[in-house]
């Protein structure tokens, strides 16, 4: 015996034959639009439901109409050199407050992303803590065509709050005090981090690299050389200036290494190439170098940068030493 099939009820206020068949001049149509968007929201429900929709219309009409603010606000993957990262992370807020878009950032020394994104991590820019790696990705048809610009100019400085002097007093240690040290120092990887490759420079140049070899520790990068001394485990390190700028324990240990010793260390940016994302990329490329934001980071403890500074002797020193 067959079962009888369950009366089926539509949600919607049902509407008479009339009311389907009204001409438009009539309400007809109009009514059974009406009763359709309303459904069965109860009267007293429907001003809610007005409100809402007037909300949203005039939600993206602000979106539509106010400058700056991106209707297709997207997520950019960035590469950063552990030194910039702190300073990014405050530019991120800004820059997410003038556009929309989001920065999606990831850290390690400049050696270490280099490799990652020659083997195809999926990245939208790379900041770089040097121009030499920014230039290679650029000769390898890496990046967008133009996209290569210096953004940061960094300095290096010898921080000692755990050194004692002569005396057994508390004191900044300085060059001089440097030869006579027989501490352990801490430095990044020359190899990988473009700061380490400054603080061998430096040694090299004042005739203390052989005696310091064995006292090195390296870091993976200058921010684990930074933490080295931060933690107290090691007494001193050339680390970066931007670094020590807003640290609250530096007590003054600070002193700054002479330009002379080492290369300029120019960080450049570029756009990748497989960026699906090119005219975002290009509005934070925009963002990070203008004028505002270069004074900004500036005060997080780098120089000013121009971009007539691209030294090619400099270029050629970074790829002897590595």
């Amino acid at each position: 015996m067959l079962k009888k099939r369950p009366e089926i009820t539509s949600t919607f206020p049902l509407l008479s034959g009339k009311e389907k068949n009204l001409p438009r001049r009539h309400g007809g149509t109009e009514k059974r639009k009406n009763l359709f968007l309303c459904g069965s929201v109860p009267p007293w429900q429907k001003e809610e439901v007005i409100q809402g929709q007037f909300l949203r219309t005039l939600f993206l009409a602000f979106l539509l109409f106010c400058p700056g603010v991106s209707v297709f606000a997207v997520e950019l993957k960035v590469a950063v050199a552990a030194n910039f990262k702190p300073s990014l992370e405050v530019l991120a807020k800004a820059f997410e407050a003038e556009t929309g878009h989001r920065l999606l950032i990831s850290s390690a020394s400049t050696g270490v992303l280099y490799n990652q994104i020659t083997h195809g991590a999926p990245f939208d820019i790379f900041l770089s803590a040097d121009s030499l790696r920014a230039e290679l990705l650029e000769k390898k048809g890496l990046t967008l065509e133009g996209s290569r610009h210096p953004y940061a100019l960094g300095g290096l400085v010898l921080w000692s709050p755990g050194f004692s002097g002569k005396d057994d007093q508390d004191k900044t240690m300085t060059l001089e005090d440097l030869a006579f040290y027989k501490g352990r120092l801490a430095i990044a990887n020359p190899a990988t981090a473009p700061y380490g490759l400054a603080a061998r420079q430096v040694l090299e140049k004042l005739g203390f690299w052989s005696s310091f070899r064995s006292r090195l520790v390296q870091g993976a990068s200058i921010q684990q050389a930074w933490q080295f001394v931060a933690s107290g485990n090691i007494p001193a390190g050339l680390v970066a200036k931007a670094q020590l700028v807003d640290h609250k324990n530096n007590d003054g240990h600070i002193f700054s290494i002479p330009a002379t010793l080492y290369d300029p260390i120019q960080q450049d940016l570029v756009i990748l190439k497989r960026t699906r994302q090119p005219e975002a990329a290009k509005a934070f490329v925009a963002f990070i170098l203008s004028p505002s934001v270069q004074s900004t980071i500036a005060k997080q403890g780098y120089f000013p940068v121009s971009t007539t500074m691209v030294d090619k002797t400099t270029s050629e020193n970074r790829r002897k030493a590595l």
